[in-house]
Parts: structure tokens; sequence; C-alpha cells
């Protein structure tokens, strides 16, 4: 699931809001949105607690997820706003990186250090997150052309991280919020921390060697 090329089918949504509020700093969108996906992390850490007998923790969880769509819709505004205001520039561009790698940590850290998930794949994932947006920006910086291309993008990400706490948070009434698979008692969070772990590691290589060979192709 590559989301990260739809990008443009999103201008819908974007258009209107950034033409209202066109005389708004950037920055100032940027600010909102990485205090949002902090928010984010916290409600998915503390719903967490609902496996220690707390159950109304539980119902952070889906909040968690409005909050993840929320938090992605402001960190595209910021953009949108930038461009169409003629304020778009490398600081800014910059800000947002900076920005989207503290907000990715926040989200993604929320699960990895809560009841939900094994630390050990939790830091797997965070690895492949970062090593993800890592490989496309790096690229960039070396003179090679920005890099979307992969299994995993961010914005694949967000769908992922508003769709599996709703998931997690039916099944858990209905039941089934826990399975076994092969003695090994696995939750639906982590199936999604699986898949930023290996999806998220395997596309970071498929980035780098990409990269490596449109760098060949210039020597």
């Amino acid at each position: 699931m590559v989301l990260d090329g739809q990008r443009a089918r999103a201008d819908f949504a974007l258009t209107p809001v950034a033409k209202r509020f066109i005389n708004t700093n950037p920055n100032t969108v940027s600010w909102i949105g990485l205090i949002l996906a902090l928010v984010c992390g916290l409600l998915f850490f503390f719903s967490g607690w609902y496996l220690d007998g707390k159950e109304k923790f539980l119902y952070l969880l889906p909040l968690g997820g409005i909050m993840v769509l929320v938090s992605g819709y402001f960190d595209a505004l910021d953009g949108k706003i930038a461009k169409m205001a003629g304020k778009a520039s490398k600081k800014g561009d910059y800000l947002d990186h900076v920005f989207d790698r503290y907000a990715d940590v926040f989200m993604i850290g929320g699960v990895a250090f809560s009841l939900w998930c094994n630390p050990y794949l939790g830091m797997l994932a965070l690895i492949g997150v970062l090593l993800t947006s890592y490989m496309g920006t790096q690229a960039q910086a070396i003179g090679a052309p920005r890099l979307y291309a992969g299994l995993l993008g961010r914005a694949d990400r967000v769908v992922l991280s508003t769709l599996f706490p709703f998931i997690q948070f039916i099944m858990v009434l209905l039941g089934y919020g826990s399975f076994e698979i092969c003695g090994i008692e696995i939750c639906w969070m982590e199936i999604m921390m699986i898949w930023f772990a290996v999806v998220g590691n395997a596309t970071a290589v498929q980035r780098a060697i990409i990269t490596w060979k449109n760098l060949s192709k210039e020597e």
C-alpha cells in the first residue's frame, strides 16, 4: 500500500481551509500538528492501561486514532498554506521534516512503549519508520531526487495508525482483542507494529538501492 503518490487527491479537503487561513504563519500550523501528534502518542500510551484492568482507558484508543488523522491533516495543511501564500522556504521545509520525525516518534513511540506492544518489537518499528524517512530525505541531500518509493510512506503510516486502533478497540469489545500464533499471544496493535518493523525496514533498503543506482548512472 503506497499512498504518498496520491497526496494530490487530498487537495479538495486542504485548499478551502488553506484559503481561509492564508494569512496564518505556516510554522504555527506545523506546531499545532506536532502538539497533536504528542497528544496522540499519550492517548495510545495510556489506552494500554486497559490491560491492567482499568477499562475506562480503552476508549482513549479510538480517540488516539482520530487524533492521528487530525495531526496528519495539519501536517499537510502547513505546506498548502505556504505554497498558496507564497511563503514556501527552505527553512519552512526543514522545520516540516524535523517536526515530521518527532511526530513519528511521538505516535509510534506511544504504542511501542505501551502495554499494547512488546518493547523490542516497538523499537524495531520505530527504526523502520525513521529509516524509511531518512533514506528518502538523504537522497535529496546528496543531490538525488527526493524518494517516496516503497511500500511504507508517511501517508500509509497515517492511515494504518488511524485504522488499527479502531480495529483493536472493536475486537476487544467483541472479545477477540488478542490471539495466538505458534503459542505467542499477539494483539491487533502489534500486527500494525510488525508491519512497520518489517515493511519499514524493507522500504528503507529499497530506497537505499534506488538512490545508489541513480548515483551510479551519474558517474
